[in-house]
């Protein structure tokens, strides 16, 4: 610590009290009966303030900076703005000793030799309070609850802001011990209220605000007279009767003087948020000092040591950031720092500390040895086994015990010192002197080695870390880097004031100056950047800068070096700056410049740092082609610009190594196909097609399908354009491909005609199936559309494929419940099987569900079929399933050997029979009625069938049963109301005789019928209207009935030719549209 003296000036009188205003550009003096206003920046009188009678003792700022006030041995208080105007007085009883303002409220105190009073600008009055002793001195807490007053009779009293007694300290000197000066520690940080006291006893003593003694006593040898903190509380200023102001710890250290003084010191104060300090002394001096506070400090690669609150020394490693504190309790003068040792001088003793452990990373130190003994030195350094001191031009070697071992004496000053390493006890030393010498020093050897010299004085120098080159800084701030072998200069810099070697890099340094760190890599230009402070060490990417009284470790990319290096294609010395920490865009940028370079060693380390696995599989394939025997390094470097984009330089090099495909193909596979065209060779029309596709292909991957569809066409690759327009609906391109198409080409014709089938174009894609010659899929197309009719005109011109389409129109009929036309299609189908299932199935259905209408309806349907089977195949008169036969009479009769249904109840035929035993022969009748006879059935069923043999009797009163008109001939039923039709069947002729005399005549004879035989004459003779003829298809033949009454009207089916009477037959058609039997409808020709 120094102090120095920025201004001095001599009042007339004493200087009682001083007060700085806040913002510290104002200095009150109590000096004589008047207050004295001083510029604290160069020491002017701005104004003496008049208002006291007599002697002023003592003046305060408030906190705020707008007013501040003096008390006077006249007994009163004066309020003085910042404008130095008084606004305010008011009186005690007796000489005021002391005023003091709140920091919180502005509450003003001021203190008498009987009283003491509160005054705010709040209140009108001033609270008075009595006191049992001479108040010497008083002072405010940081909170500014509570205010202590220090009293003549060595008692300490604190009050709160009401005035009222909380506590009190009674000293052990009572009354012989006035305390003359008292302060509350300003900082905020620390945990409880500090006060410190200062009393005649010429002691210095610290309590808490509960009353309790922190410490012990501290003798001082004089009489203090004033004691003040500075504004963070780190510092206690002291004055008095020693004629100086000493500079103490806030703990009560004494850490030097400040600046010695020709009289008493009654006053000195510390001026805000600064290191400057003002000294009132009883001749009238007043006296300004700026402190200076020397950097105590030493440094070791990564960990760096350094002196705080001037009595304690903080370890800190710089690259985790930890930190441990040694306090010494005492001034640290030196420090020192090597490996595991640590040296600490104080002022009586030189303290050797070591690391626990050899663990790089542990902070824990202890003592090792103590030199108890008083050095003067400029410098210190540790070793492992010794500490070194300098002074002057001697240098001094000691052993931790104190027993000077070894010294050299210099030709001139030592203005710089370091521990260069070695072995424990042999270590080497870098000596700079004052007259330009360089020396190298070993501890354990008398003789200095002279490293070269130089015309300038030595202020920093270092050494590279082969110890083959040597920095070095003059006193002229320029750096000069020598070969220490050669005692050549290398090169220098200007505006240096520090310099540090790269320990990881022989050919890097960093050194600082003028507010720019450069940093400079073998011979190339310097790279400079913004930092404030010195350079003290310089390790891989990190450089340590000392700035004020602190330092951090920089991280700092070194880009511009590396650069430097590969500007020169300089590869393996750029990877090795790049080690020492770049970022991932400059291992890139490395990466690629040595791959161009065909460094592929450096340029695989480098890739490997930013994992850039396809830069590593090329490399590693031009490693293995170089295995091979490959030694084309155009063919390299143009696959190396190929990866890196550079597209047109790697096409050039393809070209000159006589690679041209590959040049086309890597523009083809870029999709550069303009570019590619430049490489076709002489019009090889492989080449050309490939070239096409791929750019098709690249088309189609980007969204561009019809300029896709365009190249594949052109290409020649139909199915791939059939895709994408069938893909995308393009029903017009489609056709337009598939009409261009030959017919020969049936697999891209095949998926033209499957896309149009799909996008529901089935004409197109009938066109294109003709096209083909396909007829198959033609008549799949027309079933899978459900083109029926366009099927069934194809099926007629080719009959074999008749199955391929009714089979699916018959399952469509009766996927869409038309089951009936359903079971005639797959009769048409010739699927007689399937046909007589689904019509068993309907009937069934109908007679479960009491539809009979409908059962007898899908019967007749049946034994049309049959008869249909019948014309086809003359030689099959039946169809051999249980239930159905076929033979030469009327269809009507196949009921006859149906046997009951196993789900059908016999009271569902009480239903049948009323309804269709009517229209049946008398054989047929019995049979039915022979088969409900055997059914057991329960009462009510036996009831209605009871009553269906009545109608049975009528119908059936023996086998051998007749018309009642005619004995002979069979009874002919109207099919709706039962009624008999007096018809006879008769047949053609050419007989002359009148056949119905005898039938007419009731001519009795054998149970047989036998018809009516006529002439073709007298069939003519007949009248049309009497004569009805059942057309029946072969094999079964023609039948002809004459009515007996011809009046009564009888219209008979032309489909069905069931006879009815005409007026019961009109009213069935006007209700149900269709024959009531055969269900064909009014407006359907013929049969």
């Amino acid at each position: 610590m120094r102090a120095v003296l920025t201004w001095r000036d001599k009042a007339e009188h004493c200087i009682n009290d001083i007060a700085f205003k806040p913002d510290g550009t104002q200095l009150i003096l109590a000096a004589g009966s008047r207050l004295l206003v001083y510029d604290t920046s160069d020491g002017t009188l701005l104004q003496p303030l008049k208002g006291h009678k007599d002697t002023v003792y003592c003046v305060a700022y408030a906190k705020d900076g707008k007013r501040f006030a003096s008390g006077s041995a006249d007994k009163s208080v004066i309020i003085w703005t910042s404008k130095l105007e008084g606004i305010l007085k008011y009186t005690h009883n007796d000489a005021i000793q002391c005023v003091s303002y709140n920091p919180i409220t502005h509450q003003l105190a001021s203190c008498s030799s009987s009283d003491f009073g509160l005054w705010s600008p709040e209140q009108k009055s001033v609270s008075k309070h009595k006191s049992s002793s001479k108040i010497i001195c008083c002072s405010w807490t940081n909170d500014g609850q509570y205010l202590a007053l220090g009293m003549f009779n060595g008692i300490i009293s604190i009050r709160n802001k009401n005035g009222e007694e909380k506590v009190k300290i009674e000293r052990p000197g009572g009354s012989l011990s006035p305390i003359w000066s008292i302060c509350w520690n300003p900082s905020r940080e620390e945990r409880n209220d500090i006060l410190a006291v200062a009393d005649w006893g010429q002691k210095v003593s610290f309590y808490q605000l509960s009353g309790k003694q922190i410490g012990k006593d501290r003798a001082l040898n004089f009489d203090p007279c004033c004691i003040s903190y500075f504004t963070k509380g780190e510092y206690i200023l002291l004055g008095g009767s020693d004629k100086q102001v000493s500079l103490f710890t806030k703990d009560g250290v004494r850490l030097g003087t400040v600046g010695e003084q020709n009289s008493w010191v009654w006053t000195c104060q510390a001026k805000p948020d600064s290191n400057y300090v003002v000294v009132g002394c009883q001749d009238g001096t007043i006296s300004f000092y700026q402190l200076i506070f020397s950097t105590v400090h030493g440094l070791y690669k990564d960990r760096y040591a350094y002196r705080d609150s001037m009595t304690d020394v903080i370890v800190q490693h710089l690259i985790t950031e930890q930190k441990v504190r040694i306090k010494c309790k005492e001034l640290v003068k030196k420090i020192a720092i090597y490996r595991n040792r640590l040296a600490i001088q104080l002022p009586e003793k030189i303290l050797i500390y070591e690391l626990y452990s050899e663990d790089l990373s542990d902070m824990h130190y202890r003592v090792k040895e103590k030199i108890i003994k008083k050095f003067e030195c400029n410098l210190l350094v540790v070793c492992a086994n010794h500490i070194i001191l300098c002074q002057e031009k001697r240098l001094q070697c000691l052993s931790f015990s104190g027993v000077k071992e070894r010294e050299w004496q210099m030709e001139s000053l030592i203005r710089y010192i370091k521990v260069i390493g070695g072995p424990p006890g042999r270590e080497g030393l870098l000596v700079g002197l004052k007259n330009g010498q360089i020396l190298k020093i070993f501890v354990d050897n008398l003789f200095a080695i002279v490293l070269l010299k130089q015309a300038t004085a030595v202020r920093c120098l270092d050494m590279s870390a082969s110890r083959k080159k040597l920095a070095v800084v003059d006193e002229n701030d320029t750096c000069l880097v020598y070969d220490i072998d050669t005692k050549e200069l290398l090169f220098q810099e200007p505006n240096a004031n520090s310099v540090a070697w790269n320990t990881q890099c022989e050919d890097m340094l960093c050194f600082s100056g003028g507010g720019y760190l450069n940093i400079k890599a073998s011979t190339f230009p310097v790279h400079r950047q913004k930092l404030q402070g010195f350079v003290v060490g310089y390790n891989g990417s990190k450089i340590f800068c000392l700035h004020v009284f602190s330092i951090s470790a920089v991280e700092v990319p070194q880009s511009a070096p590396m650069y430097q290096y590969l500007d020169r294609k300089l590869f393996k010395e750029a990877y090795q700056i790049a080690c020492l920490g770049v970022t991932d865009t400059d291992w890139r940028e490395l990466a690629m410049e040595a791959l161009e370079g065909l460094d592929f060693e450096t340029a695989k380390k480098a890739f490997i740092r930013v994992q850039d696995l396809r830069y590593l599989e090329l490399i590693s394939s031009i490693e293995e082609r170089k295995k091979r025997g490959e030694t084309n390094n155009d063919l390299f470097l143009a696959d190396v610009f190929s990866y890196q984009g550079k597209f047109h330089e790697a096409a050039k090099l393809y070209k000159r190594s006589g690679h041209e495909n590959l040049a086309l193909e890597m523009y083809t596979d870029l999709c550069m196909f303009e570019y590619a065209k430049d490489f076709l060779g002489s019009g090889d029309p492989k080449e050309t097609k490939m070239l096409i596709t791929k750019q098709a292909d690249w088309a189609r991957n980007i969204k561009e399908p019809k300029a896709a569809v365009e190249m594949y066409i052109s290409a020649g690759e139909h199915v791939k354009a059939i895709e994408i327009c069938g893909d995308h609906g393009w029903v017009d391109m489609l056709i337009d491909i598939a009409r261009k198409l030959d017919k020969a080409e049936r697999e891209p014709l095949l998926l033209c005609a499957t896309y149009l089938k799909k996008l529901d174009s089935p004409g197109y894609a009938a066109e294109t199936y003709l096209k083909m010659g396909d007829l198959k899929s033609l008549v799949q197309l027309h079933v899978e559309t459900q083109r029926w009719d366009e099927a069934f005109a194809l099926g007629e011109k080719h009959p074999e494929f008749k199955d391929d389409i009714y089979m699916p129109y018959a399952q469509w009929l009766a996927e869409n419940d038309r089951f009936e036309e359903a079971q005639k299609a797959f009769h048409k189908a010739g699927r007689q099987r399937e046909a007589v299932q689904v019509l068993e199935q309907l009937t069934n259905n109908a007679v479960a569900e009491s539809r009979f209408n409908d059962a007898a309806y899908y019967y007749w349907m049946l034994s049309m079929q049959c008869l249909d089977i019948a014309q086809v195949c003359p030689s099959e008169w039946y169809e051999d399933r249980p239930g159905v036969m076929v033979g030469r009479s009327s269809p009507a009769l196949l009921i006859q050997s149906i046997s009951l249904p196993c789900y059908l109840g016999a009271h569902s035929w009480t239903w049948i029979l009323p309804r269709r035993t009517q229209c049946l022969a008398s054989s047929t009748t019995s049979s039915v009625w022979q088969s409900c006879t055997m059914v057991t059935m329960p009462s009510i069923a036996t009831r209605k069938i009871r009553s269906v043999s009545i109608v049975l009797k009528l119908f059936s009163t023996s086998p051998g049963s007749c018309c009642t008109a005619c004995p002979r001939t069979p009874p002919r039923a109207s099919l709706k109301c039962s009624q008999i039709l007096r018809l006879v069947e008769t047949k053609d002729s050419i007989g002359d005789e009148d056949p119905f005399t005898a039938k007419l005549s009731f001519e009795q004879g054998g149970s047989e019928f036998v018809p009516v035989v006529v002439s073709r004459l007298v069939l003519r003779s007949m009248s049309r209207r009497d004569v009805l003829i059942k057309r029946w298809p072969p094999p079964l033949r023609w039948q002809y009935f004459r009515s007996l009454l011809p009046d009564a009207s009888i219209t008979m089916c032309p489909s069905c030719f069931q006879m009815f009477h005409s007026e019961d037959y009109e009213l069935l058609v006007l209700q149900h549209g269709c024959c009531p039997y055969c269900r064909r409808c009014k407006d359907d020709p013929g049969p």
